[in-house]
């Protein structure tokens, strides 16, 4: 470990130290390969597969343990990635760090592909020498939140098939099966029943080129200025409060971040990183507006000279932590084993994430098989009053 360690820190300086290599002297070769660091810019925004990154995570703990060299272990993990733009990546890595970068420097080319949590827990290993227990403890949140979003998916599968089985019955009702009796009732010169002429219009509406581009354009800049609203200050305090809040899925996210936290104050902790260092790791990896303002109320209060458990509980946010783990901070600070107590209390709250994620899907299954079948229900009706009346119509 010591010479990993060295070897990341040639320069002695905080940020890596080495001046970077210009985009143009080394370029990527045609196989992929990287003979010095790469441009940035474009591979900056390559995003991979999760289980990718798993594998990387998971390999490089176990190269730095078996006494390779950070360099070297980069190199080899590298030449057998499958994904020639991760390929690139991580060779491009190689070259930052041979040439005196931080590792966690060299990371922060690539926002797309490592987050903010993980930079900053390599950071946070760095400043420990404890990189490999960091690297493990990270292949195993990667791998419980690909399990949590697998879950989420398989539980979603059977409602999506059931919209696109409606969609594509309707289509075909609306567009082939309608304008037939839309021709019996004109030639007997007969009123459609006014539900299906309901139906009618729409189908005018979405068979009208010039209509249907008017409202697509519509709803493409409807989402261009939410996505830009979310990214602002006031955009995000609305948003992260309505996910909180909504019952069920509120208890979700909440537990989510709990979790999240826990975890890395427990990682942290344990690895000998400063308490006030882990919680600034915290307020950047936690995705939610009220979360991040309240360990920003905790790191103030702990420079302050308060205990953890103290600054969070005068804090203003201090509701979203339940008082229960209040309690257990205290008592893990009071016997010196605030990491072994954070360590619990994120296993408690994964368990609950679990089981918050299962009532969800639990309520959203059944609620859109309901609205599926109102809305489908509502256009069979509409496509059948005519059947029952068209006996009526030729009749006259």
């Amino acid at each position: 470990m010591a010479t990993v360690m060295t070897e990341m820190r040639k320069t002695g300086t905080e940020d890596g130290g080495a001046t970077l290599a210009s985009p143009t002297e080394s370029k990527l070769g045609a196989g992929g390969a990287a003979h010095g660091p790469a441009d940035p810019a474009p591979m900056g925004k390559v995003r991979v597969k999760t289980s990718d990154l798993i594998l990387f995570t998971t390999q490089l703990a176990v190269m730095l343990d078996s006494g390779v060299i950070l360099s070297d272990a980069l190199d080899a993990i590298g030449e057998q990635a499958a994904d020639p733009r991760f390929k690139a990546i991580i060779l491009d890595l190689s070259e930052r760090v041979k040439g005196g970068e931080m590792f966690s420097r060299a990371l922060t080319f690539y926002p797309n592909t490592f987050n903010k949590m993980f930079i900053s827990m390599v950071k946070a290993s760095e400043a420990s020498g404890r990189m490999v227990e960091m690297l493990s403890v990270l292949t195993g949140y990667l791998n419980f939140e690909a399990d949590t979003r697998k879950r989420v998916l398989g539980a979603l599968t059977y409602p999506l098939i059931m919209v696109l089985m409606a969609i594509a019955a309707t289509g075909t009702l609306m567009f082939f099966v309608l304008p037939r009796f839309m021709r019996i009732y004109e030639a007997r010169e007969a009123a459609l029943p006014k539900l299906t002429l309901v139906l009618v219009h729409i189908s005018h509406i979405v068979g009208n080129g010039a209509i249907m581009a008017a409202l697509v354009t519509s709803v493409i800049l409807l989402g261009v200025g939410l996505y830009w609203w979310s990214h602002t200050v006031s955009g995000r305090r609305v948003l992260d409060g309505v996910k909180i809040r909504t019952p069920i899925i509120g208890t979700m996210f909440v537990d989510m971040v709990v979790t999240r936290s826990m975890r890395i104050m427990a990682t942290m902790v344990n690895t000998g990183v400063r308490l006030l260092d882990a919680i600034r790791v915290i307020q950047g990896c936690v995705d939610n507006y009220y979360f991040q303002q309240l360990w920003e109320e905790v790191d103030e209060r702990v420079q302050d000279g308060y205990q953890l458990s103290e600054a969070i509980l005068i804090s203003e946010r201090a509701k979203l932590i339940a008082p229960g783990i209040i309690q257990m901070l205290r008592a893990g600070e009071k016997a010196g084993r605030l990491g072994e107590v954070c360590d619990k209390v994120s296993i408690f709250y994964e368990k609950r994430l679990q089981a918050s994620i299962q009532s969800v899907m639990t309520v959203i299954e059944p609620l859109m098989i309901t609205i599926l079948g109102v809305v489908i229900g509502t256009i069979a009706i509409a496509l059948l009053l005519p059947v029952f009346r068209v006996s009526s119509v030729i009749a006259h």
